[in-house]
């Protein structure tokens, strides 16, 4: 199974969706991300490059299409939507997920609305959230307990961001166990990931 993560910025994807892309590489599905920035807005861009690479060993990513935009200067045009047609045409991949469209932040915003575009004939599509997502109902589940504490060093290997001082006094690490938590009781488990279906083809 081939399965793509598209993200604006390095950490989005593991904040999102680490403990079920830890999950899937443990069954040997390919995994792949698309990443659209190097975060630079957010701190030196070759720290984060750093760090995003790191983590790709830890999953066992296949590969890495880095989209070369700016941070926080997405267009919103077709030529995101082109890059990613581009990368679905190359690896052809069963399920692909992506931040949510509804976020405080306008880079998950434009990716989000790209991402409708060129998944248009991909027949799973999730949308994943972000400490910035808003009005995030999601109605998939998977239960992570048995990967959180992996999830938990995946983030801490953005270690530039974990550094940082939050309003919410939670760090990185400890918000996403906070989500973990909350995503499991919604989902009948102790920790889980929730995701919004864009598309969900059931195969019986």
């Amino acid at each position: 199974m081939n399965v793509l993560a598209l993200g604006a910025h390095p950490d989005d994807i593991e904040y999102g969706c680490g403990g079920t892309f830890l999950k899937l590489s443990k069954k040997q599905a390919n995994l792949y991300y698309m990443v659209l920035t190097k975060g630079e807005y957010g701190g030196d861009p070759a720290v984060r490059l750093k760090e995003q690479k790191k983590v790709l060993k830890t999953l066992g990513v296949k590969r890495i299409f880095w989209g070369g935009f700016v941070d926080t200067e997405l267009p919103r045009d077709r030529e995101i939507i082109i890059s990613i047609d581009k990368v679905i045409d190359e690896i052809h991949p069963d399920e692909v997920y992506v931040n949510y469209f509804e976020d405080i932040h306008q880079d998950h915003r434009t990716l989000a609305s790209c991402a409708l575009a060129a998944t248009r004939y991909i027949k799973k599509v999730f949308f994943y959230e972000d400490y910035t997502s808003v009005h995030f109902e999601p109605d998939i589940f998977v239960d992570i307990e048995d990967v959180l504490e992996e999830k938990q060093n995946l983030i801490r290997a953005f270690s530039s961001q974990v550094k940082k001082t939050y309003p919410t006094k939670l760090d990185m690490v400890e918000s996403v166990k906070a989500i973990a938590n909350y995503r499991g009781f919604q989902g009948k488990v102790k920790y889980a990931e929730g995701f919004k279906a864009f598309r969900y083809l059931r195969t019986l």
